[in-house]
Order: structure tokens, then C-alpha cells, then sequence
């Protein structure tokens, strides 16, 4: 029943109006999960079960009801927390957040040495609107770029990526995380296929146009002068860690530096 309710909503309602309601509802699925089970590592809380996720086919134990993180939103903290200065409050960082994550956005809001920019369309943790291919920022103005599951969204990613690029100060680093099969190694994308229907068929959301491959991905990002490395931040953890913080053993974690 659940998983039912949770694909209807994602399939009827906007990320905006999503992100909005949830404001109301995180206190009630908080109190109503917790638990001892799963820890949700960007606030400590702990659940007895996490939500269900997904478009096409829900994922069970995906969605922390306390924060909204999902695997791949756990990983980058625990990247962060452990393997990054990000979090060091002697480094000064100005950094852009394009499509900022409902589960980050207050935290990192409220992080005193960072100097906070938030970039998108349409969402309303933005403070700057915008168009990702033509960013409105001198060359060099972040030291941190976070772009997560953004670049599928759009058909010219190539000037997505060369204005990342041309952001990012020299010396600066960055997390590009974009979905990606386990065993493709080539990006598949077909601008032929334009109907919402079809998208969410070959490219497994409706407004997706591709697939990145786990090869030819960084490839892209070179090209436009990025250094990347990808990151399997699980291998480092014990499987009881990848049980309690619920993560994606294959996810890969996209680094780029300039």
C-alpha cells in the first residue's frame, strides 16, 4: 500500500510542490519510523524502516523519513564527512549548489565558512534562476560545485559541462552524480525520442534523455578540461554500515576537478 501511494504522488506532483509539502510532513514520518534499524547519517536519526522510492518501480528501505535523503544523498554525506575538508571550519568556501537537495540545503545553508550559492530552474531552495548552459557567474567564482542528477535532464549537456567548468576556480573540486547502469560502459541517449512515455521507457524517468554510461561519462567531463575520478566509496565501509546507512553498493561517485 505504501508503495503504491509514493508512486502515485511522484507521478502526479512536481519536485517543487513535492518539496514544499514535505515541509509539513517530515515531523509526522519521523515520529511514526523511528526505529533502530537504519540511520539516516545527515541528521543521526534512526528507523525501524525507510520509505519506499521510485518512478517506474518503487525501491523498498530508499527514502529516509527524516531528511528525504536517498543512497546516493547518504554516500555524498558520508564522502564528505570522512574523505573531504569540506566540513573544515578553518577553509573558506564559496560554493554552487545547482538543483540543491532538500535533505543538504539547510545544512549547508548554515555552514559559517561557506559562502552559499544555490542555482536551478525551477526549484524554490534556489536563490538564483537560471539556465545551466549559460550560468550567470564570472569564470573562476566557486571553489565547490555540487550537480547531482541534473546533467540526464538536459540535451545539450556538453555546455552544461563546459560552464561548470568555466565556474569552477582553478585548484577548485567538485560532485557530479548523474544515473548510471551497473554494466553499461557507454552512455545511451536518442534525441529521436521525445514523448514523456517513451523517455521513461528507455531512459527510466520521464524527463531524462539519457543514460550515462560508467565509462564514457568521465570521458565527457574531460573533454571540456575536468581531471574526475570516480569513487567507490562503499568499498571502504563493512557491510554492516552499508545495512545501517541503506547505500547502493555499485554507486558510483563522480569527482571532478579543475
Amino acid at each position: 500500500m505504501l508503495k503504491t501511494i509514493f508512486g502515485i504522488v511522484l507521478g502526479i506532483f512536481p519536485r517543487p510542490v513535492l518539496i514544499r509539502f514535505s515541509l509539513y510532513l517530515l515531523p509526522v514520518l519521523r515520529l511514526l519510523f523511528r526505529g533502530n534499524r537504519f540511520t539516516d547519517p545527515i541528521d543521526k536519526s534512526s528507523f525501524r524502516t525507510l520509505l519506499p522510492y521510485g518512478y517506474r518501480k518503487q525501491r523498498a528501505n530508499v527514502l529516509s523519513p527524516s531528511t528525504l535523503s536517498l543512497e546516493r544523498h547518504r554516500l555524498l554525506w558520508l564522502y564528505l564527512e570522512r574523505s573531504s575538508t569540506f566540513f573544515n571550519p578553518n577553509q573558506k568556501l564559496r560554493v554552487l549548489h545547482v538543483a540543491p537537495e532538500q535533505c543538504f540545503y539547510p545544512r549547508f545553508k548554515q555552514l559559517p565558512h561557506i559562502d552559499y550559492t544555490t542555482f536551478d530552474q525551477n526549484s524554490p531552495l534556489a536563490t538564483i534562476k537560471g539556465d545551466l548552459r549559460a550560468l550567470p557567474f564570472s569564470d573562476g567564482s566557486f571553489d565547490v560545485l555540487f550537480c547531482n542528477h541534473v546533467l540526464e535532464h538536459i540535451t545539450e549537456d556538453d555546455k552544461a559541462m563546459s560552464e561548470l567548468y568555466r565556474v569552477l576556480q582553478p585548484g577548485g573540486w567538485g560532485i557530479v552524480q548523474v544515473p548510471m547502469k551497473p554494466h553499461q560502459e557507454e552512455t545511451y541517449e536518442d534525441p529521436s525520442i521525445q514523448s514523456k512515455k517513451e523517455r521513461e521507457l528507455h531512459f527510466g524517468q520521464y524527463d531524462h534523455v539519457r543514460w550515462y554510461g560508467r565509462k564514457d561519462f568521465f570521458t565527457r567531463l574531460q573533454k571540456v578540461g575536468f581531471s574526475t575520478e570516480a569513487i567507490h566509496v562503499t568499498q571502504a565501509f563493512s557491510e554492516a554500515e552499508i545495512e545501517r546507512y541503506a547505500l547502493d553498493r555499485n554507486e558510483i561517485l563522480p569527482i571532478i576537478r579543475r
